[in-house]
């Protein structure tokens, strides 16, 4: 096999371990393929979150079978961890590689690490401690913001989420190794995204002892990077510490992104979820007071099992008093293994009015925030095609074309049908 090619599903972690094994491939001496037509071994790096996520792989295995008959296929990741006998049985599969293993894929290549069973390499997730990761340079698919995942795993356990199961305990990337990485981005990207299956979580192994917020004072400390997004943290990881530092520095960008799931407790309750909507509300009040005009966005699920019209109410009556500015609204969808898979499921043509209800919610809330900035001067980041994002996630219309990858100021004219407009620069009489 000379050459490879490498598929990736769902997350920002799994992109990140994708670009990782494509580094550690590359250095075997295997060449990276332009399309999975052209190549020798296409290793699909699988996602299991839903129930979608687990059929577009397979459709991908039977599309690249009965395209490129002679390569061979490797499927890896969550989905691989979760049901390796189910993809192993699939035509034109040669390997089935599960999280516990994914480090030692060059190894398996060449025949020298022994299979669990037949050419099926799945471990104990929980007694993985190996950390894969490397910078996704083309993560939003501009290149200029890239991805660097710094933790991995969770603790946690959501009655709604097979990610433990399939990803393992909580772990983090040490720091000094964080430091080189951030340094080495520095050098070619203005902003730098941190992320992490669980990112709150960073640095709380007792080999570490050290919380979020007391990396973020280095990587301030130590190395030139302009500006630093921090992607998902849980709310009651957003402590007093982290969000002085975010506030106090003009390098961090001022975006606080809290996975919500429901405003009602009782369904926080049955999804096992460690907070209540006091503790959520208070980590937004305290952020909001610090960063005014920051963003503020959040995951919210309709339809979990149970839920009724009254809960549903109660979610849409606090996301409408929180200073929200965006927000993902997810679907529930079904995920065999997981104990809410068990509990009285909503017809699902109530989840999907609920999740249009909350879209709407959602979008009516992001145009109150744009028109408030109308007249403000932002820092953003420049893109391509003449846009850029702002610190606090909105993408601008830049009013003359400016080179990609490039801190500026921006003063907002007026707002676009999704982002604002920079104010048109008047000409020097």
């Amino acid at each position: 096999m000379k050459k490879f090619f490498i598929q990736n599903f769902g997350c920002r972690a799994t992109q990140a371990d994708g670009a990782a094994l494509e580094g550690l491939l590359t250095r075997q001496g295997l060449d990276p393929a332009g399309a999975a037509g052209s190549a020798d071994l296409v290793i699909l790096n699988t996602c299991t979150v839903t129930s979608s996520a687990d059929d577009d792989v397979r459709s991908s295995i039977r599309r690249v079978h009965r395209e490129n008959p002679g390569a061979r296929i490797l499927v890896t990741g969550c989905y691989a961890q979760r049901a390796p006998a189910e993809l192993s049985a699939m035509p034109g599969v040669s390997w089935v590689v599960g999280n516990t293993h994914k480090t030692a894929i060059p190894e398996i290549l060449r025949g020298e690490a022994a299979p669990y069973h037949g050419q099926v390499f799945v471990g104990d997730i929980a007694s993985s401690s190996e950390f894969l990761s490397a910078p996704i340079e083309d993560a939003f698919g501009d290149r200029t913001r890239p991805n660097l995942k710094i933790q991995d795993g969770c603790n946690n356990l959501c009655s709604f989420c097979i990610i433990p199961s399939v990803r393992g305990r909580s772990r983090s990337m040490p720091p000094e190794q964080v430091l080189e990485q951030i340094a080495a981005l520095s050098a070619s990207y203005r902003e730098i995204v941190l992320t992490g299956v669980n990112l709150g979580r960073w640095g709380r192994e007792p080999r570490l002892r050290m919380r979020l917020a007391d990396l973020l004072d280095r990587v301030l400390r130590e190395t030139p990077v302009e500006r630093l997004r921090l992607s998902s943290v849980e709310p009651m990881d957003f402590s007093d510490g982290l969000l002085e530092v975010m506030a106090g520095s003009d390098r961090i960008a001022k975006h606080v992104h809290a996975p919500l799931q429901s405003g009602s407790d009782t369904v926080l309750r049955r999804m096992k979820r460690r907070y209540r909507v006091r503790h959520y509300e208070d980590r937004i009040s305290r952020a909001h007071a610090l960063m005014p005009l920051a963003a503020y966005g959040a995951d919210v699920m309709t339809g979990f099992p149970g839920e009724t019209d009254a809960e549903f109410e109660e979610t849409c009556a606090f996301i409408e008093r929180l200073p929200f500015t965006y927000l993902h609204v997810f679907t529930y969808s079904e995920r065999p293994g997981t104990p809410a898979e068990a509990f009285g499921q909503v017809p699902h043509a109530v989840r999907k009015a609920r999740t249009r209800r909350l879209r709407d919610l959602s979008a009516q809330k992001n145009l109150e925030f744009r028109r408030r900035l109308t007249g403000t001067t932002l820092r953003a980041v420049t893109m391509p095609h003449g846009m850029a994002l702002t610190e606090n996630y909105l993408k601008v219309e830049m009013s003359a074309p400016r080179e990609p990858n490039r801190l500026v100021e921006l003063n907002v004219g007026g707002i676009t049908s999704n982002g604002l407009r920079e104010a048109a620069l008047l000409p020097v009489l």
